[in-house]
């Protein structure tokens, strides 16, 4: 569990001081976002698994779940941050993009649109930034590259609780049904 509050720390300190290429970079972004929620998704499901006593390759899955359905889970909620409101999301809606944080859809959106960059190393501090932003991104496939991403993280973290070692003992085979249909809640939720 000290892996996953180091992992917090380094997660919060790469998202306060970001370069302007690393603000563009879906790979640094991906990294911070493990750091800052997958990590201890992950690193919790495999404590689990070592402290029940399974084997290696069991925690190893156990782990793989949780940082697939770690990144899953924040990809969906950057997504929220452009598509939810402020009362379903409990907090400001755009509140990422307003404090200057660059996710998922935008990153995305900057690929297809490479004027919004200028804008996005501009700041937004400037609410017409925001409003350009924004305007990009609904043209763009960004959110749903992002929902495509995120999908892609649930198959994976699906593939990990599939891959366990078969059982015949039904409370096992609930709790995977369970983890399976938690992965579809991350997918599926609206706040």
């Amino acid at each position: 569990m000290a892996t996953a509050v180091g992992h917090l720390v380094t997660g919060e300190t790469m998202q306060m001081s970001t370069s302007r290429e690393q603000r563009r970079s879906m790979e640094y972004y991906l990294q911070k976002t493990y750091y800052k929620t997958a990590s201890l998704i992950s690193n919790s499901c495999k404590a689990v698994a070592i402290l029940a006593g399974h084997t290696a390759e069991v925690s190893v899955l156990a782990y793989e779940y949780g940082r697939n359905l770690g990144l899953a889970f924040q990809l969906i909620d950057d997504v929220l941050d452009f598509t939810g409101t402020s009362a379903s999301l409990g907090k400001g809606s755009l509140s990422d993009i307003r404090h200057g944080i660059i996710t998922a859809p935008m990153l995305y959106a900057m690929e297809e649109f490479p004027q919004l960059q200028d804008v996005v190393d501009q700041g937004f501090d400037n609410p017409a930034n925001v409003e350009i932003a924004l305007d990009y991104l609904q043209k763009s496939r960004g959110i749903e590259r992002t929902k495509e991403l995120a999908q892609e993280h649930v198959n994976l973290a699906v593939k990990a609780i599939e891959a366990l070692p078969d059982s015949d003992d039904e409370d096992v085979l609930i709790s995977r049904r369970a983890l399976i249909d938690i992965t579809q809640r991350v997918i599926t939720r609206t706040k």
